[in-house]
């Protein structure tokens, strides 16, 4: 496959992605225009691009969708959950045939459905062979229409009520056009006693940005026109001028243009130190809805100017992820390299090249941070994703469901993100399948018909807080206990806590489920979320309360490619522990010295410790005093002995070799400014081991 074929792809896929939250959004919104026009652009495109491309076979499906769409554009057609359901369809249909595949039968079946949908074709209308409604390839835009702003003045004549129409529709109407900032002009008010209940006294100014043309605005008054004073003028037409240049009219010259103001009364107000619009109205030159609006004006161009130089100045351009890759692998040699030439420095006495050891450290760390931040996306594009799923499966279990987020702008590297789709997955389809109640049930427990599930995002140090809840029924620690003593995962005599119990659930091959079906049941599913999050790096806590929900937190780094750490040592040996996980190192008192574990009071709490010394069998001379570093992992305190704690150390990570298989403890290695090779203790797995 050539590059255009490819990057043709890669836009399609993103599209389609654009094109599943669009269709969501507008089943719950069915006349939002901006939601219909985003759905039938991304299939315009896909349909225009697939051609260009000699992807003919998705250029002829796809036009059937735009066509209808077209259509709902243009008020011939409404959006029905039907609709919604077979552009789903077509949209899963066009990403098969994306991956090679595709079933004819069923993009027949689709067409059928979607004509079904269809008003009484006009003969007149052009169709296309093989496919339905009239060929609109000439005349849709491959683009959006610019938006443009109009100043519009409405002058009803005073007895415009007399045949029944009423202003107030009019403005309603426009503002579905677009944005719309309207200001009444009331100077013509008579008093109470002179006023006529019959005539209307008030005019309109109207501020509209939208990208419809003048023609559909004067469409709105086409029953109005003989009937009023109509003015309609673009005041945001220098769409072809350099953005840079563009300042926008000043507020005198916008009273002029309008008539409300001649040149001499505004020369004479400018030789006034004053605000001009303040001595306009002192001097009754102008109303004060007339300079309300004029201001008005100037704000909405000003923000049109400002909006076209941002969309200049910001460009982007598309990077393959392995080259992305390939450059954060560069960057992390590169610290590796600035290591050893500040450690070089530093025995060497030499201030020049003391001096150009810190230029360079202060280069990669910029250099470093800016390749970083290259891969990190924002959370909210993997969330949209989940809508599809929540609505697909509350549909086919016949639940009322909405999915909420917040968080969605938090950045996380794109490996994590990659890899955490799935344990996503699996904790959703179980808030669905066992945590959500059916509305009778949620009814009848003084609940709303509607369950909830609620994902959220939120920065915590070097760490990502991903939050999964729901407002279901809970978890129910007699059931789960119940079901372990069965399975023999806990003995009948032990007394745990609700929480300790609940955690069973992760256990591999654990289910409630009292019946397997398409969605639970085998004892597959949160053994491997747990072990999936902790394989990143992170940890999973669980809350629930009988009848109030439960609340599932993902702990997890920012990155996988460099982490902050903490450098210790065994024997000869260089070990790293993630410095986000460490919450103090203390000394190992000597009556303690040399046990493979046990406990330590630390200001009047009790913390279990490990030997790493003992654990990983090191015969070398032990140091006369030995440390303890305290971590908090899954919500438990826990210490891991050492021979001496060396600092804090940026560890860029590598893979490790087929010869660490039978080592599941040791996560990755780096490489220190010394040339020495440090392990990573993957501190999850030790206690997995261990406990």
């Amino acid at each position: 496959m050539d590059g255009q074929e490819e990057a043709f792809k890669e836009e399609a896929y993103e599209l389609l992605t654009e094109l599943e939250t669009s269709l969501l959004e507008l089943e719950e919104n069915p006349h939002d225009m901006e939601q219909i026009g985003r759905v039938f652009r991304a299939m315009h495109t896909i349909k225009g691009s697939g051609g260009m491309f000699g992807f003919d076979a998705i250029a002829d499906f796809t036009h059937n969708v735009e066509t209808v769409f077209d259509m709902v554009r243009g008020g011939e057609l409404q959006v029905t959950k039907d609709l919604v359901n077979l552009t789903l369809s077509a949209r899963d249909h066009i990403k098969t045939l994306l991956d090679g595949e595709g079933d004819k039968d069923l993009e027949t079946q689709i067409i059928a459905s979607l004509q079904a949908l269809l008003p009484a074709a006009d003969p007149k209308e052009e169709t296309v062979p093989g496919g339905i409604g009239k060929d609109i390839s000439k005349s849709a835009p491959d683009a959006p229409s610019p938006l443009l702003t109009y100043t519009i003045r409405f002058c009803p004549a005073l007895d415009i009520f007399a045949n029944g129409t009423n202003p107030i529709t009019l403005l309603d109407e426009l503002r579905e056009m677009g944005e719309c900032i309207v200001t009444p002009h009331t100077e013509n008010l008579p008093l109470l006693d002179d006023m006529d209940p019959e005539s209307c006294y008030i005019f309109w100014d109207i501020l509209l940005t939208t990208d419809q043309g003048e023609n559909a605005i004067r469409d709105v008054f086409i029953f109005v026109e003989d009937e009023c004073d109509l003015s309609i003028e673009c005041v945001d037409n220098d769409q072809g001028s350099n953005v840079d240049e563009l300042n926008g009219d000043k507020l005198g010259e916008i009273l002029v243009k309008r008539g409300d103001l001649s040149n001499e009364t505004l020369g004479k107000a400018l030789e006034e130190q004053n605000l001009l619009g303040e001595i306009l109205v002192k001097e009754k030159a102008v109303s004060q809805a007339s300079v309300c609006s004029a201001l008005a004006e100037q704000a909405v161009v000003k923000k049109q100017i400002e909006r076209r130089r941002e969309a200049v100045h910001t460009t982007s351009i598309r990077v393959a992820a392995g080259k992305l890759d390939h450059l954060v692998d560069l960057v992390g040699e590169l610290v590796t390299v600035q290591a050893r030439l500040s450690q070089k420095a530093s025995t060497v006495n030499d201030s020049d090249l003391v001096s150009i050891a810190e230029d360079v450290e202060m280069l990669v760390s910029g250099l470093r941070d800016n390749a970083m931040s290259m891969r990190m996306l924002q959370i909210g594009t993997t969330f949209s994703t989940f809508k599809r799923l929540v609505r697909d499966l509350s549909n086919d279990l016949g639940k009322q469901m909405e999915l909420t987020t917040s968080g969605e702008e938090t950045e996380l590297d794109k490996t994590v993100i990659e890899k955490l789709k799935d344990p996503l997955v699996h904790i959703i389809r179980n808030s669905i399948d066992h945590g959500i109640e059916m509305p009778e049930a949620r009814k009848a427990a003084g609940k709303e018909a509607t369950g909830t599930v609620h994902l959220s995002a939120e920065h915590a140090g070097g760490n990502v807080l991903i939050r999964i809840s729901d407002n279901g029924k809970g978890l129910d620690p007699a059931v789960i206990r119940a079901k372990a003593m069965e399975k023999g995962l806990i003995p009948p005599d032990v007394d745990f806590t609700d929480k300790e119990v609940n955690n069973l659930i992760f256990a591999p091959g654990f289910s409630t489920a009292s019946q397997v079906s398409d969605l639970s049941g085998r004892g597959v599913g949160m053994d491997v979320v747990k072990r999936s999050i902790e394989e990143l790096g992170g940890s999973v806590d669980l809350n629930s309360q009988k009848g109030d929900g439960t609340a599932i937190t993902l702990k997890l780094p920012l990155t996988l490619a460099i982490i902050e750490g903490l450098l210790v040592t065994l024997g000869r040996g260089y070990y790293i522990f993630p410095l986000t996980s460490v919450e103090e190192c203390v000394e190992l008192p000597r009556d303690e010295t040399g046990k493979k574990s046990g406990l330590l009071n630390i200001r009047g709490e009790m913390v279990p410790y490990i030997g790493l010394r003992e654990e990983y069998g090191i015969e070398e001379e032990r140091p006369e005093l030995e440390h303890v570093v305290i971590m908090e992992t899954n919500e438990k305190r826990v210490g891991f002995v050492v021979d001496s704690v060396v600092g804090s150390q940026q560890a860029v990570i590598k893979k490790m070799g087929n010869a660490f298989n039978n080592a599941p403890d040791i996560s990755g290695a780096t490489i220190l400014g010394n040339g020495a090779v440090a392990l990573i203790i993957d501190v999850n797995k030790i206690l997995d081991l261990r406990f």
